[in-house]
């Protein structure tokens, strides 16, 4: 079994790589064990350094890698006939920290039916549906963005 033990930035274009598609509970997890396509044994003993992302790589030492991908699993979808009650349905499930994926037409989290009920009690419509599952990262993640000028910064310039 190989054991890929480190998460890698980019790779470039000529390079090749497996792909493994796994869901969001094991893309959570520092160590892991898991089976490619194939029917390859592979083990996972990452840095902590947080989820991996659909798309993120992973290699061996000797050089092997592997691309993640979300796969579809069992989630819980919210649509709403107005924008509006979308984003209040966000504002209640962000309010209990439910993991909790955004796009704008709807919202998916993980199966609850409590959290499920509450929407629906708010108005909205929740089906059972697979999907991928790539939740927000919280504004206090780490985020890619560009260090140049920050939000403090740009409205200190704004305010002048």
């Amino acid at each position: 079994m190989e054991i890929y033990t480190q998460r890698l930035e980019a790779v470039t274009k000529d390079c090749s790589f497996d792909i493994i598609e796994l869901n969001f509970d094991t893309r959570q997890k520092s160590r892991f064990r898991a089976n490619l396509k194939n029917g390859v044994d592979i083990g996972a003993d990452l840095p902590r350094t947080g989820i991996l992302r659909s798309g993120s790589y992973i290699a061996t030492e000797n050089g092997n890698i592997l691309k993640i991908e979300a796969k579809a699993e069992k989630l819980m979808k919210v649509s709403a006939q107005h924008e509006f009650d979308l984003l209040k349905a966000a504002y209640h499930l962000g309010n209990r920290h439910v993991p909790l994926m955004l796009t704008p037409t709807a919202l998916y989290f993980e199966p609850d039916h409590v959290l499920a009920e509450m929407v629906v009690g708010l108005g909205l419509e929740v089906t059972l549906v697979e999907h991928t599952f790539e939740p927000e990262s919280g504004a206090y993640a780490q985020h890619q963005h560009d260090h140049r000028l920050s939000p403090i910064k740009s409205l200190h310039h704004v305010h002048q």
